[in-house]
């Protein structure tokens, strides 16, 4: 049986040059960091270039880099911080934000009595930036906006940079869950105006459970976890060596193969639009995911011309197939429930079809997606 894995954001397939790194880590630099001997010594020294590296790259200062468990992890870390350190007591946000950032906004509501504003959605689920405009001016409480970079259901793009300028008008402070944008685009703190960033490397081809949060210099931010003084007294707890330096070999992998593997990326994207129209004519894509100028080059959701009664075992199929997607985000694979970014941008009607999401890599190919493609049709016209 075939094996096709079109579920890349999701997660990753791990380089090989990342778990070479990491097994040579876990072998040799078995010290705390935080010991001041020289087995501490040389593993806190790997760990601050691995710090230093992520810095460089994104035009940022060593000292903003945190890492963290993943992205979940940092968006809680800054948006909690900001509601209970900073100030903030309006938070403006999206309904179609991953759950990372949606759930927590929505504990934080109830905890601290947050005003939440949602900006409206355009049918394709793009902000509206007038009103966000209209948010931000209407009065002088103090806010933060977190909009995610790119969208993991449907691929949609922000303008970080006009929404990080309308923020920096209005006084307000800028987060962008960027889990789908770090590793696949690049990020110049100082150009864009954003104050806070959340990354995961399983997402560019690193390990599960590492993740660091860029949080901009002298934002009074707190820790999240508290004890002892790791990362510059941001987050308590020994370091995970091993995840964070596999995390610097999948970053710069990625940027320095960022040209190279985006076109690749880029090509099958493009080539999997034109060959389920050639063979499936009836099916249309979600939000603007079939836009190859205005989403991500690494995904594409698709609606699919058949019933919900078919539509039911069309995962299971396409699995004993060999085939791996997703109805949407993974963190919802065990819900009944229609992807809640689904819902808030298409009809009644249009959301009860069935939709898939399929994600890219450097490690998928032409002759996957004929299969997968044929897999499809076959399963409608049966």
């Amino acid at each position: 049986m075939k094996k096709v894995y079109f579920d890349n954001a999701a997660t990753t397939q791990v380089r090989e040059s990342v778990i070479s790194k990491m097994q040579n880590a876990l072998a040799d630099f078995y010290g705390n960091p935080s010991s001041t001997h020289s087995f501490g010594r040389s593993a806190k020294t790997a760990i601050e270039s691995a710090r230093k590296t992520i810095a460089k790259y994104m035009n940022a200062h060593a000292s903003e880099i945190i890492f963290t468990s993943g992205g979940t992890e940092a968006d809680n870390m800054v948006l909690r911080s900001a509601v209970k350190d900073l100030g903030v007591t309006t938070i403006v946000t999206s309904k179609i934000e991953h759950h990372a950032v949606l759930h927590t906004v929505e504990a934080l509501e109830e905890e601290y009595n947050l005003n939440i504003e949602y900006v409206a959605l355009d049918s394709d689920g793009n902000p509206d930036m007038d009103n966000l405009k209209e948010i931000l001016s209407r009065d002088n409480s103090k806010k933060l906006v977190s909009l995610m970079h790119v969208n993991n259901e449907i691929g949609n793009k922000i303008n970080a940079d006009a929404i990080g300028d309308l923020c920096k008008m209005y006084n307000a402070l800028f987060h962008s869950d960027a889990v789908q944008s770090i590793g696949h685009y690049s990020w110049d703190v100082q150009k864009t105006n954003v104050d806070f960033l959340a990354a995961a490397a399983h997402k560019f081809h690193g390990p599960k459970g590492i993740g660091f949060a860029y949080i901009r210099k002298s934002s009074g931010l707190k820790p999240l976890l508290y004890g002892g003084e790791q990362e510059r007294g941001y987050r308590a707890g020994t370091e995970s060596f091993h995840n964070i330096v596999g995390l610097e070999e999948a970053f710069v992998a990625a940027y320095d193969n960022l040209e190279k593997e985006q076109k690749y990326v880029e090509g099958l994207k493009k080539y999997f639009i034109n060959k389920i129209t050639q063979e499936i004519p009836e099916v249309t894509f979600n939000g603007l995911s079939g836009n190859l100028n205005e989403s991500t080059y690494t995904l594409i959701n698709v609606c699919l011309p058949m019933t919900e009664q078919k539509g039911l075992m069309l995962l299971f199929h396409l699995d004993l197939k060999g085939i791996a997607c997703s109805r949407g985000s993974a963190c919802q694979s065990g819900s009944s429930k229609p992807s809640h970014v689904l819902a808030e941008i298409l009809s009644d009607k249009e959301v009860k079809k069935p939709s898939l999401r399929f994600s890219f890599s450097k490690y998928n190919t032409k002759e996957e997606i004929d299969y997968t493609v044929e897999v499809l049709k076959e399963f409608i016209n049966s």
